[in-house]
This record gives C-alpha cells, sequence and structure tokens, in this order.
C-alpha cells in the first residue's frame, strides 16, 4: 500500500512538474473557485433546510396543539373511546402526522396511533413511559419540541401537556413528517452541487492532461529549440505532430533555423576576413595596444607593445598582465586598473613613464574602460601605450631653448640698463671720455642684442616649416656679395679673404637669400676665430659636371687659419647656444650661427661637415645639387631632390683643408 502511495505520489509530482506557471495558477484559480462556490452552496442547501426544519416544527407545534384542543375535554370526562375515534380520523385525514401517542400524568402510555396497545407493551422501540421535565405540565401553551432521525427519515416531535381547568390530564405526543417537497428539493440541490463540483474537476484534470500532451509539450520542444539557436546551433529543427496554429509556429521555427544556416554559412568568410583585418590593423598601429579582461587578464597585445615592453618571445594570452610589465608600470597602474575593474570609475586616466630597460624610453599609458552595450558594466580595460620619447625630448629641447634664451637676452639688456642709468645719473660728472665709452659699450651691446634677436627669429622661421622658393643660383654671385661684406672687416685684422670658384662652375638649385645667409655665417665665423693667415672660400664639382647627369653634385668648401676647434667640441657645434668661446673664453657670440647653418642645408637636402685642428684652422664643407633645367620648379626644399650627407666621416673630406691653407701662406 505504501508503495502504491509512494507511486502516485511521484507520478503526481511529474504530472504536476510538466505544467508551466500560468498553468498552475490556472489549476489553483479553478481550485478556489469551485471550493468557494461548492461552499456557498452548500451554506444555501443548510440555509434551505434550516428554514424547513423550522416550518416543520411550527406545523408539528400547530398541529399538536390542535388535536390537544380537541380530545382534552374527552380525556377529561374519560370518554377514552371518543379520543380513539377522533384520533384515527386524524390521523388519516392528515398525510404528515407519522404517530399520535397519548399517557396519564406518570407517563404511562394510554394509547397509540399507529400502534395497538399489545404493540406498545411488547414494542422495544418506544418506552412505556414517557419522561418529561417536572415543570412540563406548567407550559399547557408551549408544547415541548424535538426532531430526531428514524431509519424512515427525520421525525418531529411535539409534546403537547393536556390540562382542563387547571388540572394537569397527561401528555400528547405527535409526530409529523417534514415536508416531502423541501426535502426532495435540498436533496436534489445537494446532489446538483456536488455534480458540478465534481465535472468541474475533471473538466479541469482532462484539460491539464490535454494541455500537457497537446500544448506543453510541443512549447517545451520549441523553447528548447530557442535556446539552441541561441547557442549558435543553426541547425536545430522541431517536429510537431499537430496541426493548426501549433503546426505554422513550428513550421516557421523550422524556417528561421534555415535562414540563420545559410546566413551563418554565407557570412562566416566575410565575418574572418573582417576578423583579419582588425587582427592586422592592432597589430600595425603604430601605438601599442593591450586589452585585458576584468581579472587583468591579457586578451590581446599587438606587435608594438610587445616591443616596447619587451614581450617578443611571450605568449601572453591568459596571463595576469600586473605580473608582465615592468615594475614602474606595474607600481603606477595597479589602483587604476582595480578600480576600472570594479566598477567604481569609467573615467580614463593617463600616465607618463619613464623605462630605463632595454633602452631609456618615455612612454604614455591611457587606460579606457570597455563597457557593455548598456554603457553600465565594464567587461575589460583597454591600454594604449604611446612612445613619446621623441615628444619628451623636444620638450626638453624647448625648455632648454627657452632658458638660454632667456639668458642670453638678460645679460645684453643688463648691460644696456646700467650704462644708460650711470649716464642717466652721473652723466654731468663724468668725463667726455668715460660717456663716449659707455655709449659705445651699450651700442655694442644694442648690436649684440639685435644680432641675438635676429638669430633666434631666423632659426623660429626656419623651423617652423615655412616653404621657400627654391631656383637656379649662382655661386659666384653668392660669394662675391659675401667677400664684400667682410672685406673691410677682414682688412681691419689683417686676414686675407681668397675665393676659389672653379672656372664654368654651373648654376646650383637653391634660395639664394638663405645660401647668402649660411656663407655670411662661417665666413663670419671663421673670421671671428682667425686673428691672423686666411680665410678661403671655395666651389667645384666633385665630379666631371655634365648638366645631362642630375645627380651631379657642387661642393662649397669654408676653410680658416683659426684657433681650431677640438675633437670634444665638434660634435655639438651645430647645437643651439653652442659656442667653443664658452671653453676658449675668447669672443662673444650668439650661439646660433651654425644652428642657422644645418637648418637651411637641411631645406636644401644636404648637411655640413667639418674636420678642424686646434690651433691651424677649421674647414667647413657641404654639397649642393646642380641646377638642370628638366628640374620641377615651385616652392619646395632639396629634400628628397639631393643626397644626404652626414658629418660621421663617410663623406669625402674637402679638397684643400686649413693645414693646407697656412703652409701656403
Amino acid at each position: 500500500m505504501v508503495t502504491i502511495f509512494k507511486t502516485l505520489r511521484d507520478l503526481l509530482e511529474r504530472w504536476w512538474a510538466d505544467f508551466n506557471l500560468q498553468t498552475r495558477l490556472m489549476a489553483i484559480a479553478t481550485l478556489v473557485v469551485s471550493v468557494v462556490m461548492s461552499g456557498l452552496t452548500f451554506w444555501a442547501v443548510n440555509t434551505i433546510q434550516a428554514d424547513a426544519r423550522l416550518n416543520d416544527t411550527r406545523f408539528g407545534r400547530d398541529l399538536g396543539l390542535l388535536l390537544a384542543a380537541n380530545v382534552t375535554p374527552m380525556i377529561a370526562e374519560n370518554n377514552l373511546t371518543e379520543v380513539a375515534r377522533f384520533s384515527h380520523r386524524f390521523y388519516s385525514g392528515t398525510a404528515s402526522v407519522r404517530y399520535i401517542i397519548y399517557a396519564d400524568p406518570e407517563g404511562k402510555i394510554l394509547f397509540g396511533i399507529p400502534f395497538s396497545d399489545s404493540e406498545v407493551k411488547s414494542s422495544l422501540s418506544i418506552q412505556r413511559r414517557i419522561q418529561l421535565p417536572s415543570n412540563f405540565a406548567d407550559r399547557p401553551d408551549d408544547p415541548m419540541m424535538r426532531q430526531h432521525l428514524t431509519p424512515n427519515g427525520v421525525v418531529t416531535d411535539v409534546f403537547v401537556p393536556l390540562s382542563d381547568g387547571g388540572n394537569y390530564l397527561g401528555v400528547l405526543a405527535i409526530g409529523t413528517n417534514p415536508n416531502p417537497a423541501t426535502i426532495s428539493s435540498s436533496n436534489l440541490t445537494r446532489d446538483v452541487t456536488t455534480a458540478v463540483f465534481v465535472s468541474i474537476w475533471v473538466m479541469v484534470i482532462l484539460g491539464a492532461v490535454f494541455n500537457a500532451l497537446t500544448v506543453t509539450k510541443p512549447i517545451k520542444e520549441l523553447v528548447n529549440g530557442v535556446e539552441n539557436i541561441a547557442q549558435g546551433n543553426f541547425k536545430q529543427r522541431v517536429d510537431s505532430p499537430l496541426s493548426g496554429e501549433f503546426k505554422g509556429l513550428m513550421s516557421g521555427f523550422n524556417t528561421m533555423a534555415e535562414k540563420l544556416e545559410r546566413y551563418e554559412e554565407q557570412n562566416i568568410e566575410e565575418l574572418t576576413a573582417e576578423k583579419a583585418k582588425l587582427d592586422t590593423l592592432v597589430s600595425t598601429i603604430a601605438d601599442g595596444a593591450v586589452l585585458l579582461d576584468p581579472e587583468f587578464h591579457v586578451v590581446l597585445a599587438n606587435s608594438t607593445a610587445r616591443r616596447i615592453f619587451a614581450w617578443e618571445n611571450q605568449v601572453l594570452a591568459g596571463e595576469n598582465a600586473l605580473d608582465c610589465f615592468p615594475a614602474v608600470v606595474k607600481e603606477a597602474i595597479t589602483k587604476p586598473l582595480q578600480k576600472m575593474a570594479s566598477g567604481d570609475t569609467t573615467k580614463s586616466a593617463e600616465f607618463q613613464i619613464v623605462l630605463k630597460d632595454p633602452v631609456k624610453r618615455t612612454i604614455r599609458i591611457l587606460l579606457n574602460s570597455v563597457l557593455d552595450t548598456a554603457r553600465e558594466n565594464a567587461k575589460g580595460i583597454a591600454l594604449t601605450i604611446q612612445d613619446i620619447t621623441r615628444e619628451a625630448e623636444l620638450n626638453e629641447a624647448k625648455s632648454q631653448f627657452i632658458s638660454n634664451v632667456s639668458h642670453e637676452l638678460r645679460t645684453p639688456l643688463f648691460n644696456i640698463k646700467s650704462f644708460i642709468e650711470t649716464l642717466y645719473e652721473y652723466g654731468d660728472a663724468l668725463e667726455p671720455e668715460q660717456q663716449r665709452e659707455f655709449l659705445e659699450t651699450a651700442n655694442r651691446e644694442t648690436d649684440r642684442l639685435t644680432r641675438l634677436v635676429n638669430d633666434v627669429l631666423d632659426l623660429s622661421r626656419l623651423e617652423s616649416g615655412k616653404a621657400y622658393a627654391f631656383d637656379a643660383v649662382d655661386l659666384h654671385q653668392a660669394v662675391d656679395q659675401t667677400l664684400r661684406t667682410y672685406q673691410l672687416n677682414a682688412k681691419d685684422k689683417g686676414i686675407t679673404l681668397r675665393q676659389e670658384i672653379a672656372p664654368g662652375l654651373p648654376t646650383i638649385w637653391g634660395n639664394y637669400d638663405l645660401l647668402l645667409q649660411v656663407l655670411a655665417n662661417l665666413i663670419g665665423n671663421a673670421l671671428k676665430f682667425t686673428h691672423e693667415g686666411t680665410v678661403a672660400i671655395r666651389a667645384y664639382c666633385l665630379d666631371e659636371c655634365d648638366l645631362d647627369e642630375q645627380a651631379q653634385m657642387v661642393r662649397v668648401e669654408i676653410a680658416d687659419t683659426g684657433l681650431g676647434i677640438d675633437v670634444e667640441d665638434q660634435v655639438g657645434v651645430f647645437e643651439r647656444f653652442f659656442r667653443a668661446e664658452n671653453r676658449v673664453h675668447t669672443l662673444e657670440g650668439t650661439g646660433l650661427g651654425l644652428s642657422i647653418v644645418r637648418n637651411i642645408l637641411e631645406k636644401h637636402g644636404t648637411q655640413a661637415s667639418l674636420v678642424s685642428e686646434v690651433g691651424t684652422g677649421t674647414t667647413f664643407w657641404f654639397d649642393l645639387k646642380v641646377f638642370h633645367p628638366a628640374t620641377v620648379i615651385g616652392n619646395m626644399s632639396l629634400d628628397e631632390l639631393a643626397p644626404n650627407h652626414s658629418t660621421n666621416g663617410t663623406t669625402s673630406e674637402p679638397a684643400v683643408s686649413a693645414s693646407h691653407i697656412a703652409s701656403t701662406n
């Protein structure tokens, strides 16, 4: 029995588990409604039955009082024969009377209908005496009533005291049947209610079974199919033995799955190609890129990032990035990474870090959160790494340049202000020679300041990327103009200026004014550092000049027999504000002349080189491209037309060195 009960329970549990939430709610709602309605119906039936019982008791009371009123005089006269005759007529004429019994004051039964005296005496079902309350005789108008159930139905018992003139004569007991129409109606109502309740639950159970077989199972198969489609299994198909709407729904699902499968097959190659393009783009961008998941595991690192952090031979996928970054990087970005991963912040962060291993470089790291489509939760962190070593160097050079300019401007301004203030305050007290000396000094400092400002402006224009017009330039004319400018200065110092221009020298491709400034700066420096001897300028073709050959070059040399430049100073002579007199402590200068020369020659696609020996002299030289009619003319430099020349000793030495000039004079 226990096993059967357990089996039924398991069956019901599985059956109930097959229903979805909506079906369960509908079943519970049906149960509640049916129970409530059945309860209301039974309450109504019980109310009707209670009213019927009340009516039955009232009817029995009235009937008992009526009979008692008629038989009391007869019993008072002791005319029992007439009592029996009248009782028989009353019993026969009233269908609702079940029995009539008369008893004396002590409760002894005298007569009963339908029972005879002998039946009463021998009956086991009716007591021979009627036990009534002691005060029963005092209530002649208030009979005692009760109802009891017999094998033939409910009987209403009415006990009426018989009293005549205040004398208690006995008791009349009369039994009445209930109203048969009311009983039939209530029974019918009860039976109908029970039938309706049972029918509702039979329909619910049958509906649930039908739903499980025809609705729930196909829907479950459809749900499983949708889940498989969502997971990417586009080969999923569902079958339904039903017809109608479910058949159409299953057919539509299968059609959708077939289209998705075809779409996947048609686009898989395109997706693969796009992914390859994206991987190629990420791997070839100039900046480093590293993608991390929320647990800081490396998802992607392009070649630039691998090169910056020396990860070329490492397998990074799945590794904790904090264990792979250099210590200085890890220390800087650990806390921001943790905040982004926990969702405390979605703001980007930027760090500038100096790496010293394997080579010193400055990098900028940008951190950005990778958010989901709702832009609420962090799905990862993207790191962009930029090598800003050159930018940092340029910023440092800019700061140094500003510092140097400020220093160079401060000195002449201070000297000018000092001498002018002295002349203003003590002018009348100074001798004329002292006044003249102060004015000459102020004038020299003003010239020095003017030269410095002009040099700074020239260098700024050259480095600003301004376009200059290039055309055919006659070097012989430029050399003559330069030498005429410095002729008097050389004569005052007793220095010979000499030019050696090769006969038939072709015109070169360049900017006349810029080349004139180059020659002026180089010859000016040569005169400044030469106390006696010669300053020579020469120009010649490196090879035999042929206008049909566009690769021909003209070399220009400026040689002097001056102080010379130490080997350790030769590397930095073209830098801004570098001055050899900073070491020899002789003449003054701005330290920008050779820097301007370098920038001008770079615009001509060439570089200046030098050879020098302390105490013997210095020779600067550079090469210029020969002008050819076929050369494209425009506002451009020769960066792409002339070969670059370096100062690392790979270029050929000048035809005549400074030592040769010194030996020939």
